[in-house]
């Protein structure tokens, strides 16, 4: 399952990005795996208030996000998906675009994590 954690300046929430955002990284997925990634994604926001946000070593006012995609690995190398984690770092950071604008394009930083077999679980079962 496609699971979504993005870390974002507090002050970027405001109660309608958020729907925004959540629709947008869901597409994402959906647009390098198809319809059936839709009804398995997960997206959690996180928002860090500013005095604790820094980008090179200040504290910084830039929405600059940090997108990390938990999967489970196999579905990285899918038959007939070519380069799927490019595709969804593209993917990613255009919805990020969509959502806040061109100028957070450079800021986006998207982590795509392969969880092995057995390292994930539901339900107290591994997976």
């Amino acid at each position: 399952m496609p699971h979504f954690n993005v870390q974002i300046r507090e002050e970027e929430l405001d109660g309608k990005v958020e729907p925004k955002l959540i629709r947008a990284l869901t597409e994402a997925v959906v647009t390098v795996y198809g319809e059936w990634a839709r009804a398995v994604a997960v997206v959690e926001l996180f928002g860090i208030p500013q005095r604790r946000w820094g980008i090179g070593g200040i504290p910084s006012e830039a929405n600059a996000p940090i997108v990390t995609l938990n999967m489970r690995e196999p579905a990285l190398n899918l038959p007939g998906i070519g380069n799927a984690p490019a595709g969804l770092i593209a993917s990613i950071t255009d919805a990020m675009v969509t959502v806040f604008g061109e100028p957070v394009r450079k800021r986006v930083t998207v982590l795509v994590v392969g969880v092995p077999a057995g390292r994930s679980g539901v339900g107290g079962e591994a997976v």
